[in-house]
């Protein structure tokens, strides 16, 4: 497993799927390590995949800072990756919160990226938030599943401010576009590897200037996918579209029956649309 030294010395792992053309990934949690991520449904077969563990996840070393755990100041890993691997230029796919890293990174360093993916992103950086409402309003596309009553009645419970460990617990068949045996699997699978002292901090005050990540990524002309997934209770489709928006070369695709993991629920979809975006 290969590792690269981060500005401030901590070891950051990645690991490398496929060949050809390397595309890095990141993965989101926050601050999860990538294996949930796989092999991107087969995304390996077209383009080598440089999966990292963020710093404290994974194979990653822990820092002896814990602030650096901050999303702004995770850019610099994700540069310290780029200058290790040799790159002139990064193509990035980032996943869920990990979004918020990679539109950072672009704002930071704009230059350095050829083509984003966002992957039912996260918009904490860009200042755009999901409703209660509109949240229940895409899990009622799931009132026919057989589990619909209870993990609706949660979702009401965590909406009103009432959640308890078993509303969070009940919820989950809302974030795959299938809640079967390979759903449950991977879901159960997510245990233990997100690092709670890190998601806690990836947020911290100070992470996200809104107002300057806009202009920055309205300056960027790169291409741009935003693939949202239909059912997704966690980036509706409707929010991703607002983030398209923000980017004047980008390109809004809504997966059908996809929830937050569309590589599982849709591989060859899935796989079809983002290796012909990443070429």
């Amino acid at each position: 497993m290969p590792t690269v030294p981060a500005h401030d010395g901590t070891d950051l792992a990645y690991h490398v799927l496929g060949e050809g053309t390397p595309v890095t990934c990141l993965p989101g949690g926050p601050m999860q390590d990538s294996v949930y991520l796989g092999e991107l449904g087969g995304l390996s077969a077209h383009r080598q995949l440089i999966m990292v563990d963020h710093r404290g996840t994974g194979q990653s070393a822990t820092p002896e800072d814990a602030g650096s755990y901050r999303c702004d100041r995770l850019v610099d890993d994700v540069e310290a990756l780029r200058e290790h691997l040799g790159l002139d230029r990064l193509d990035l796919l980032a996943h869920s919160a990990a979004a918020n890293l990679a539109v950072l990174y672009v704002a930071r360093r704009p230059e350095r990226v050829g083509k984003l993916a966002l992957i039912t992103p996260s918009t904490m950086a860009v200042g755009i938030t999901v409703t209660g409402e509109s949240r229940l309003a895409t899990a009622r596309l799931r009132k026919d599943e057989p589990w619909f009553g209870v993990a609706f009645a949660a979702l009401e419970a965590i909406v009103a401010g009432n959640a308890t460990d078993d509303s969070w617990k009940a919820i989950e068949p809302f974030f795959y576009g299938r809640w079967d045996a390979a759903a449950q699997a991977h879901q159960a699978a997510q245990d233990g590897h997100r690092n709670d002292e890190a998601a806690a901090a990836f947020g911290a005050e100070g992470a996200f200037d809104p107002e300057a990540t806009r202009a920055a990524l309205a300056a960027f002309d790169a291409p741009v996918l935003l693939l949202a997934g239909e059912v997704d209770l966690n980036s509706i489709p409707s929010v991703v579209a607002e983030f398209a928006e923000l980017f004047p070369n980008a390109e809004l695709v809504v997966q059908p029956g996809a929830g937050h993991f569309p590589w599982l629920d849709d591989a060859d979809r899935f796989v079809a649309r983002t290796a012909t975006f990443l070429g």
